[in-house]
């Protein structure tokens, strides 16, 4: 069992070894594994709806309308699911801060897996009507309510579990599940596309995919039900009760730390409107306003995913060299300078070109999938950051992440424009570089209201002789 330490920020005294949590290497890989396992199937299921977004669009919305007007309707069921991302984080943000992490993680689990059951179970508009639409967005709001608490836990708990020189590392696992859940999801489509006869797939095979998130959501509940509460949220607990109070009232977050939620919007805005941009809206750009053929289209995508999960670990392992700043610097600066050149090879390219285009927007993304599972849950203390993260991650992914296929689809469709994706990652780049700019450089040093967390005894020791 890892040993917690109290606060030590600004400690002038000689630290001690009980001041130090050695962490438990068993316990950490567990932690890891059961926290990627929820992203990889929180985005499985975005995959999944990114990747078959046309057959949707033709199963849940009548034949009268345009296929245009028809992706708008499906990309809106698909954003639906962000405008309660807010009120899940709101809701159990804050209650992972006073009950624990491990708890609300496994709710959060097992709703996500009932939300993409459901949409597997929904009759096709042809059944019964505009019900059809209707309940494909019930569905899809349950799963955002349920996502609202679990990137956030999830980063929080790998954050929390994590040695503070290879926070950066262990947290890249958790994009590691984002990107092998997208690469299954997008996969299963392309290889159902390739083999199911149209006439099938409209009929009941679109369906299958959904119907796997039942038997993946109870493995991931039980692995998420068998882990042991985070070393820094037992001694904040403890030291809670010492004191007769649960912890830091809610309102302290947005009267203390408000600067802290706002650098937090600002990075996650840049994190994840070029991720859904990549992963989410360029299967569609790819076939709708460029015309490649679906299947080519797909295969690139899957392709550039599957290089990413290659390298991810080993950009994890330079932002605890280098810092998470400068990585997501980069990242930013990239997408300014390089967005218009590199959607231009995506866009009047051939398929090599094309493919080196989205590689390189893929290559810019991953400064972030790096770098921002150790950099957010540093930027809140013990008592709030499980809440602070939920709430202004899930603004940010709401208001300007989780809309961008359909803000995307909007404009071009109004426009007749192509380039907008372009223009609107550049925008992203230029958002994220301020915040970037104002954030602290939190790497190898101990989170916000813990002590320092090392992998061995022997690292304890040299830190109890180092700072006398």
């Amino acid at each position: 069992m890892a040993r917690s330490a109290p606060k030590i920020r600004g400690r002038k005294k000689k630290l001690r070894y009980e001041d130090i949590t050695v962490v438990d290497q068993s316990l950490l890989k567990r932690a890891v594994g059961a926290a990627a396992l929820g992203n990889a199937m929180e985005w499985f299921d975005f995959g999944v709806y990114a990747y078959i977004a046309d057959t949707i669009a033709e199963v849940f919305f009548p034949a009268s309308v345009s296929p245009g007007v028809r992706l708008i309707g499906t990309f809106g069921a698909f954003t639906a699911a962000f405008l309660m991302r807010p009120l899940g984080g709101l809701v159990f943000g804050p209650l992972g801060d006073r009950i624990g992490r491990q708890k609300v993680l496994a709710v959060t689990m097992i709703m996500m897996a009932i939300g993409t059951l459901c949409i597997g179970l929904i009759p096709s508009y042809s059944s019964i009507g505009v019900w059809s639409p209707i309940l494909l967005v019930v569905a899809r709001m349950v799963q955002g309510f349920s996502t609202g608490g679990e990137y956030g836990g999830a980063t929080t708990f790998i954050a929390e579990y994590s040695p503070d020189k290879r926070r950066g590392f262990m947290g890249s696992w958790l994009e590691f599940g984002t990107l092998s859940g997208y690469v299954l999801g997008a996969s299963v489509v392309t290889g159902m596309k390739a083999w199911v006869p149209h006439e099938t797939l409209l009929d009941w095979g679109w369906r299958v995919p959904f119907l796997v998130a039942g038997p993946l959501g109870i493995i991931g509940l039980y692995m998420r039900l068998k882990l042991e509460e985070t070393p820094a949220f037992q001694k904040h607990a403890e030291e809670a009760e010492k004191r007769g109070r649960a912890g830091e009232p809610f309102w302290k977050m947005f009267t203390e730390y408000w600067p802290a939620l706002l650098i937090c919007v600002g990075l996650v805005l840049v994190f994840n409107v070029t991720d859904y941009m990549l992963l989410s809206y360029m299967p569609t750009y790819l076939s709708e306003q460029l015309h490649l053929d679906a299947t080519h289209g797909l295969l690139l995508i899957i392709v550039v995913m599957v290089v990413m999960m290659l390298i991810i670990m080993v950009g994890g392992r330079i932002t605890d060299h280098v810092g998470r700043k400068p990585v997501m610097m980069a990242g930013c600066l990239g997408f300014l300078v390089l967005s218009w050149p590199l959607m231009l090879l995506v866009h009047d390219g051939g398929l090599v070109l094309t493919f080196l285009g989205l590689m390189g927007l893929g290559l810019l993304l991953l400064c972030f999938e790096v770098s921002m599972p150790a950099a957010l849950p540093a930027l809140f203390p013990t008592a709030i950051r499980y809440g602070a993260l939920s709430i202004a991650f899930n603004i940010s992914v709401s208001l300007f992440g989780g809309t961008t296929p359909l803000v995307m689809q909007s404009l071009i469709s109004a426009t007749g424009h192509d380039f907008w994706p372009a223009w609107y990652l550049m925008a992203a780049g230029a958002i994220g570089a301020v915040a970037v700019y104002f954030s602290r450089e939190t790497a190898n040093k101990p989170l916000w209201g813990s002590g320092p967390a090392v992998s061995t005894e022997a690292e304890a020791r040299e830190l109890v002789r180092g700072s006398g």
